[in-house]
């Protein structure tokens, strides 16, 4: 997946202090020239707290053997991670000022650690597995970037199978990483072929440690450089409010961001009342540290509560929520959200909200302040538009805050504990961490089993997507030997009686953009519906997957419609007609009104039911008159 830049990368380092330091070319402590650190993008760093770097240290263990993990990361050092783009969840490693490696979780798999040269060099002295010993005679080559072919290889450690991640060392040194491709007994015996397929081949010079210094002392280093942070930030929380003739909230969700928003306002001088919307999916700790802020801070706290069947009681009509069907968002943020802001502020609210430009590219391209797209009279302001993470925890540790013990187990984002924006390593920890998980573990399987899905459709998450990016499609199927079709589908959900449908809609606060999403009670016929869909449009068919996508709107054949764009009126009226169309593929009756209507003679009846079988030119002659499958439908289609 491709990098982003979101934002500059502040992380510099001086290597006489060995100290991580935010945007400044000069030490503060020892006056030397400090570094760029080149990170991928977004360059969204963040510390490694204690577990996290237990977890690398057990893993590069297992891959490498005992001691490994110790050797890649000694005691006493300040680790950081940055997440970057991967199939599912990838992490950076930095320590003593470079990249030693990712953090990878594989589908399938698990995790595995990819090591680069600085890691690779920490590690061979003491490794015990995943070695693979080359003839000197070859370094030249894979100096220049060439792979390992097994003529050269003189020795490897037992066990390697192919795809394992492995370190080519020569007289104990390691001058590659890279991916076997053979086993261990293959790439010693054989006389031909590639062994090892590198990834890092160039020679790099080892840091000289020369001091261990602790987060205490990063964060001194960088009290100027968080200083001139904050004083910005307060200084915008106080012209913000000063020129708005509106009462002041903090919009707090109980995540790092919203904390340091929190945090903020009160260093402006400034005691704002506390708004959560508990969305009856969040963390139970998450709703204890909620509470235990506003406690602690002498904070006036709001609570607003999504129903009780919010969620769960819509979920036999919608099915499980995915990354393109955010349903929930609707049912379980939006709604309790404007009721909040309406009841409470019915003249207008300016909301300080933990939003920043290096989350996401569509939280970049909005504005420091804003106005709320979907609770009339709402202001938003971010503070903190401009901060990356590690701007976040320096401050929120430099002011000894406590914050929610999620980040602590190893989640970066704290959110609903079944977000299907989640990754599978994020699933993994919250399913082993969270008294909640189990609930939706079940209803995942009711569902798997209610729609005759194969065990995979769980195992893997697929009920995250919709439409499966074609990178995981690749992967699982790869990994399972089955077409992706396979391990979607199940039986076709059957009903009786007419067709209906059951909507939610507006402004999503999780992808921040007006959509809808639909269900039908029953499944629809995919192939008779891209036949009609040439009536509203160009249409999109993945007759495989079951979809078509026409003027921006998308129908499953399980019964599922979702739509999104930036006018709340065009996307209605879209998904109104796209609902009627559905109407006219699934419950025509055969009366040939439409044949009647259409001037080029484009439609007739097959079986009973009418089919467009010419060229359709879009006049829309035959859906604009009436029709027995539409007629007095219009209480299917409140919002």
């Amino acid at each position: 997946m491709a990098a982003v830049r979101l934002g500059k990368n502040h992380l510099r380092w001086c290597d006489n202090c060995n100290l991580p330091l935010l945007e400044r070319k000069d030490c503060p402590v020892c006056g030397t020239g400090t570094r760029e650190v080149e990170v991928t993008p977004p360059a969204d760093v963040r510390p490694a707290f204690e577990r996290d770097i237990l977890h690398i240290r057990e893993v590069v263990d297992k891959q490498f053997g005992d001691g490994s993990g110790l050797a890649l990361i000694p005691e006493g050092r300040v680790v950081l991670l940055n997440r970057v783009p991967a199939l599912d969840r990838m992490d950076e490693v930095i320590a003593d000022g470079v990249v030693l490696g990712a953090l990878r979780y594989d589908l399938g798999r698990g995790y595995v650690f990819i090591n680069r040269m600085q890691g690779a060099k920490r590690i061979a002295p003491v490794m015990s597995r995943g070695m693979v010993v080359s003839d000197r005679g070859a370094l030249p080559f894979i100096r220049e970037g060439k792979n390992l072919m097994a003529p050269g290889v003189i020795g490897a450690s037992d066990s390697i199978i192919k795809g394992d991640e492995v370190i080519v060392v020569a007289d104990g040194d390691a001058i590659a990483t890279g991916l076997a491709r053979m086993e261990s007994d293959e790439m010693v015996a054989a006389d031909r072929g590639l062994a090892v397929k590198t990834k890092w081949t160039k020679d790099v010079q080892m840091p000289v440690v020369k001091q261990t210094p602790s987060w205490d002392d990063v964060l001194d280093a960088n009290a100027e450089v968080l200083s001139r942070w904050v004083a910005e930030a307060t200084g915008f929380i106080k012209d913000t409010i000063a020129s708005h003739d509106l009462p002041a909230i903090v919009s707090f969700s109980g995540g790092k961001d919203s904390l340091a928003t929190l945090l903020l306002t009160m260093d402006a001088g400034e005691k704002l009342p506390i708004l959560f919307v508990d969305t009856g999916l969040e963390f139970d700790e998450t709703v204890e540290h909620v509470k235990e802020v506003a406690e602690r801070h002498g904070l006036d706290l709001i609570v607003e509560s999504a129903p009780v069947d919010a969620f769960f009681g819509n979920l036999p009509h919608f099915g499980p929520p995915a990354k393109d069907y955010r349903w929930c968002c609707k049912t379980n943020k939006l709604g309790p959200t404007v009721g909040a802001i309406m009841r409470n502020f019915p003249d207008g609210v300016l909301s300080f909200i933990g939003q920043r430009r290096y989350e996401s590219e569509a939280r970049r391209a909005k504005s420091r302040v804003w106005k709320n797209p979907w609770t009339p009279g709402q202001i938003g302001a971010s503070p903190i538009q401009e901060w990356n993470a590690l701007h976040i925890w320096m401050y929120i540790l430099s002011k000894g805050e406590a914050f929610n013990p999620w980040y602590q187990r190893g989640l970066d984002r704290i959110g609903c504990f079944l977000c299907p924006a989640s990754d599978m390593a994020e699933l993994e920890i919250v399913r082993g961490e969270s008294s909640r998980y189990g609930q939706w573990s079940d209803c995942l399987r009711q569902h798997r089993i209610s729609r005759g899905l194969p065990e995979e459709w769980e195992e893997y998450a697929l009920w995250r997507w919709k439409k499966v990016p074609q990178s995981i499609r690749e992967e699982l199927e790869t990994l399972t030997g089955k077409d992706l079709k396979s391990l979607r589908k199940g039986a076709s959900l059957e009903g009786e009686g007419r067709l209906e449908m059951r909507l939610q809609e507006g402004v999503s606060p999780c992808v921040l953009g007006y959509s809808i999403e639909g269900a039908f009670s029953r499944s629809i016929d995919i192939v008779r519906l891209a036949n009609l869909g040439a009536i509203m449009g160009a249409v999109e068919f993945n007759e495989d997957d079951g979809w078509i996508t026409v003027d921006d709107v998308t129908v499953y054949d399980e019964g599922v419609i979702t739509s999104k764009g930036p006018s709340e009126e065009s996307i209605r009226k879209k998904a109104k007609r796209m609902q009627e169309l559905v109407l006219r593929s699934e419950e025509c009756v055969g009366c040939s009104l439409c044949i009647a209507r259409c001037p080029r003679g484009s439609l007739q009846l097959r079986d009973g039911r009418v089919w467009l079988s010419g060229e359709c030119d879009g006049c829309h002659k035959c859906t604009d008159g009436p029709c027995p499958a539409t007629s007095f439908r219009d209480d299917d289609f409140q919002m």
